[in-house]
């Protein structure tokens, strides 16, 4: 497809675009948030200020609808009413003219509270102090699995090990904060904002205003990798109260730090692993353990858990496997959704696991998970039949031959621990299940898509899929102009407005291509049987699951995603041991997205993806307080790598079309960020020469591990049975 006189983000490449904070409303009013200052406890009273003329207080009792935000379920307020869960939980939305009295608005406003004992980790939740935060037993959702016979797996075992890992939070640093505006327009409520999901926001807001009359329009958006999923609908449902009393334009934008204070953040999650290996070093048992800190309400944390107990095992067959995870509530900002939705988290825990089994065992970490690499026809976690091809082996030789890897990772376990630097070499390999988890496509979704072509041989594609930077506003067109075999520029894409476009769901879960893009693909070839030069037409086209996805949700067995995707990385590092600093010196990266679409916009994905993974494994550190607050709120404390901190990275795509894909395309954009994490870990595992049990792995980690100051840095597996003839470093 040639792009010649195509203008693909022509606006944002030239700094013409608008975002929410650059548009001009008529009589505009001014938004903040009245947020609570204590992580648990119930409210007594409400203390208010005086109000100057023009200046307006909303809270619960101004709600006209239901004071919740219907998510995957309605447990969250719109505004705090009897008590408050997490510290920066909103309560007010003040009104008015000026930002400055606002402000003043906002110091004089008091609240008293009866404080309980918070609970910000996962064993303070399980303690249950001052009772229950939700339900009886702090759990949102909880899962098994079981594949096989675990307990004959376990007989068969020569060697058992056991071990705990650990991932923290990440915040999303999208390049535009958090932001929208609220006004009246044709006897509906209008919300305009930077947002993935426009159709989930009005679905919110229509049930906390208690009607349908409401308008949802994406504005250009700067960025979201997930925080713009869930959070939007937390200040539309604040807003949209304001909007229809006060009956004009409200804006309600977060400062930057306000933004990385109470915003959803990626879950973090504690596994434990026990392995059983036979005299041969084949795994034939495996239990893991997986708990989630969901935060005070739910949100999509049942969906991140059934995606991190589908995808726990990750690339590897293992035909004795039990699983349980649970998702457990604890007093921070609610977690919610984050690029890879739950897979980083597991990738960094099999991966680094199955690396230090491997160890212990006297193996190459790379050879061991390569001799139990999925192939076609294995039986995944959830007793599916594979669909298609699946191209590991070519993948793995092909990162192995490009990166050198076999020979370095035997040099640097040769090279001194004492010298001046020290290199690492590390290898991961992980998968990514396109669209929604079991049958939720198909029962839950329902997506739509409509193309409309005009008068004038024009098409427009009618969607709610938004671009928020990955590239969706020019692969839809290409998909379409393929299919009709028209200039790629007379195929536009409709801007993401729910009151022009049908609900195709949300712009998540690497559906947007593979779901989305293949029911417009189809409706294209459609429209070419029927088109008539000159006429307008309208073609719809629903979704319908592919007859080999199977899913039966109470047994947690089947197909859990219509089709998956996969990726290997290679990070290459060198360490100063003084400072425990290191430089990545090499990035290899391979992947199986069936066939790009446009090679260009997924090398953007993958080169974005990367580096967001390699700050999640590296450097960015966020902790709570002892009054559960994140300690890191600017960009100064929170970093993020930069185009300075990583060499060029060397990537290639495995062709491997999908049957039910357009133009043969899985998706990708959430698997780039996989594999990242996993694979800088064992870099420097690599280098030191030590195993480590949870990121970030700051240099202040590197120097704990070097040096003994903290030992509980230090791994923590442990052998229950056999005898280990020699540990590889």
């Amino acid at each position: 497809m040639k792009r010649d006189k195509t203008q693909f983000k022509w606006q944002e490449a030239t700094g013409d675009a608008k975002f929410i904070a650059d548009r001009h409303f008529d009589n505009l009013l001014e938004g903040r948030l009245f947020r609570s200052s204590c992580p648990r406890g119930k409210i007594e009273s409400i203390r208010l200020p005086d109000l100057p003329e023009g200046y307006f207080v909303f809270g619960a009792k101004d709600v006209p609808g239901r004071n919740v935000l219907q998510m995957v379920e309605a447990d969250w307020p719109v505004f705090a009413d009897e008590e408050v869960r997490y510290l920066g939980q909103i309560i007010l939305l003040v009104v008015g003219p000026e930002i400055k009295v606002l402000e003043q608005i906002l110091d004089t406003i008091h609240v008293e509270y009866q404080p309980l004992t918070p609970a910000f980790t996962l064993p303070d939740s399980q303690k249950l102090t001052d009772g229950a935060i939700h339900g009886q037993d702090n759990k949102f959702d909880s899962h098994r699995i079981n594949k096989g016979d675990v307990n004959s797996g376990f007989a068969q075992a020569e060697h058992i090990f056991e071990e705990t890992l650990s991932t923290s939070y990440q915040e999303h640093m999208y390049l535009e904060p958090q932001g929208m505006v609220g006004y009246p327009q044709d006897g509906k409520i209008v919300i305009e904002g930077s947002m993935q999901c426009p159709w989930y926001v009005h679905h919110c807001i229509s049930v906390v205003l208690g009607h349908n009359k409401v308008r949802v329009i994406q504005a250009t958006t700067g960025g979201g990798f997930g925080g713009k999923e869930d959070y939007p609908d937390v200040l539309a449902g604040a807003l949209c109260v304001a909007v229809e009393r006060v009956g004009q334009p409200i804006r309600l934008i977060l400062p930057r730090s306000e933004d990385i204070a109470f915003t959803s953040k990626r879950h973090p999650i504690d596994f434990h692993y026990r392995t059983g290996v036979d005299k041969q070093g084949k795994i034939v048992a495996m239990e893991v353990k997986i708990d989630i800190n969901s935060g005070a309400y739910l949100s999509l944390s049942g969906i991140v858990l059934q995606r991190a107990i589908t995808s726990c095992i990750n690339v590897y067959e293992i035909d004795n496997v039990r699983v349980d995870a649970t998702a457990w509530a604890t007093n921070t900002s609610p977690n919610g959704a984050f690029r890879g939705f739950g897979s980083p988290q597991t990738c960094f825990g099999i991966e680094t696991h199955l690396s230090h089994v491997a160890k212990q065992l006297g193996l190459e970490p790379a050879d061991f998970k390569h001799d139990h690499l999925l192939n076609t026809d294995s039986t995944t976690l959830t007793g599916a039949s594979i669909f298609g091809d699946l191209v590991l082996e070519q993948m793995y030789e092909q990162i192995c031959e490009a990166s050198d890897y076999h020979e370095k990772a035997k040099a640097y376990r040769q090279q001194s621990n004492k010298s001046d630097k020290l290199k690492g070499i590390g290898l991961a390999m992980f998968q990514h299940g396109c669209g929604f988890a079991g049958d939720l496509e198909d029962t839950l979704v329902k997506a739509k898509v409509r193309l409309v072509k005009g008068a004038d041989n024009e098409v427009e594609i009618q969607v709610s899929n938004t671009d928020l930077g990955q590239g969706l506003s020019l692969t839809f067109c290409q998909i379409v102009a393929d299919a009709l075999k028209v200039p790629l520029t007379s195929v536009r894409l409709a801007a993401a407005d729910t009151g022009v476009v049908p609900d195709s769901g949300p712009t998540v879960a690497s559906r947007s291509i593979v779901i989305v893009g293949y029911l417009i693909e189809v409706a294209a070839k459609k429209l070419a049987g029927i088109w008539i030069n000159g006429t307008e037409q309208c073609v719809e086209e629903d979704y319908k699951k592919p007859s080999y996805h199977k899913w039966d949700q109470e047994k947690f067995e089947g197909n859990a995603y219509q089709v998956t995707s996969y990726g290997m990385n290679i990070v290459e590092i060198e360490l100063d041991p003084a400072t425990g600093e290191t430089e990545i010196t090499g990035l290899w990266a391979v992947y199986d997205v069936g066939h790009a679409i446009d090679e260009m916009v997924f090398k953007g994905q993958i080169d974005g993806g990367f580096v967001q993974a390699l700050g999640y494994g590296s450097l960015e550190r966020m902790t709570l307080d002892s009054e559960g607050k994140f300690q890191q709120i600017t960009m100064a404390d929170y970093v993020i790598p930069t185009s300075m901190d990583v060499p060029a990275i060397s990537s290639a795509l495995v062709d491997n079309p999908y049957k039910y894909g357009p133009k043969g395309a899985k998706g990708g954009g959430e698997l780039t960020h996989n594999g990242g994490a996993a694979a800088y870990c064992a870099a420097v595992e690599s280098a030191i020469g030590l195993p480590i049990s949870s990121i970030p792995i700051t240099p202040e980690v590197v120097c704990d591990l070097l040096y003994g100051v903290k030992k509980q840095c230090l791994g923590n597996m442990t052998v229950t049975s056999g005898k280990i003839q020699g540990v590889a470093r």
